[in-house]
């Protein structure tokens, strides 16, 4: 397939430039503990200094993957399939979205907002980051709202982004993890104070599984 057929696909969503693939316990908000499929989809300009994947960021190091073979692959697996990144909103999730449904899976994406929302989903988790911000029409969409504690500062933030989603939306704050020691008991102190948000943990590195 020549490059330019190869783009035309990724534009579309046809292709997606997919980092890895893995069946695990999703370790982080509402559904933590529960069995997943992840699909880690390359590609993110969004930049957080923190971030764990940074390897994920430029979509031209993780090869253009069919979607029809990343929907048969996640199909043999598990009920809930999780689309992360990298940013999955790169990219039109709608082709893959619909595969997935099609054979009757559960479609999940964790996505910090900042691009156009495309695709089918039964849960959102919306994890906005200051560097860029989501788009409007997300924050009444989203089922989970997970702000990232670094510093004080994201306590603010974290105040300023709930004021935005719609009044079903589960709130959590979760400690960046190279810091989660200085910041648990902030965050423990925050929570209490204003117990409509819950504290999320990255359970899945206390377990050291992927």
């Amino acid at each position: 397939m020549i490059k330019e057929e190869v783009s035309g696909l990724v534009a579309k969503g046809e292709m997606l430039p997919l980092m890895e693939e893995f069946y695990t316990i999703q370790g982080e908000g509402y559904h933590k503990g529960t069995a997943a499929y992840f699909i880690r989809v390359g590609g993110c300009d969004v930049g957080c200094h923190w971030c764990d994947v940074k390897e994920s960021w430029n979509a031209e190091t993780h090869p253009p993957t069919a979607v029809e073979h990343i929907i048969e692959n996640a199909a043999k697996h598990s009920d809930t399939i999780v689309i992360t990144g990298g940013e999955p909103l790169t990219w039109d999730m709608g082709p893959l979205t619909a595969g997935l449904k099609a054979r009757g899976l559960k479609t999940h994406i964790e996505t910090s907002g900042a691009y156009p929302l495309t695709g089918t989903w039964d849960w959102i988790c919306l994890s906005p980051k200051k560097i860029k911000l989501p788009l409007n029409d997300i924050y009444e969409k989203a089922d989970e709202l997970k702000v990232i504690i670094y510093n004080q500062h994201d306590f603010a933030f974290a105040e300023e982004q709930a004021a935005k989603v719609n009044t079903d939306c589960i709130l959590y704050l979760q400690p960046e993890w190279s810091r989660r020691e200085k910041m648990i008991p902030d965050i423990v102190n925050f929570v209490m104070k204003n117990p409509r948000w819950k504290v999320s943990l990255q359970t899945h590195k206390y377990l050291n599984i992927p």
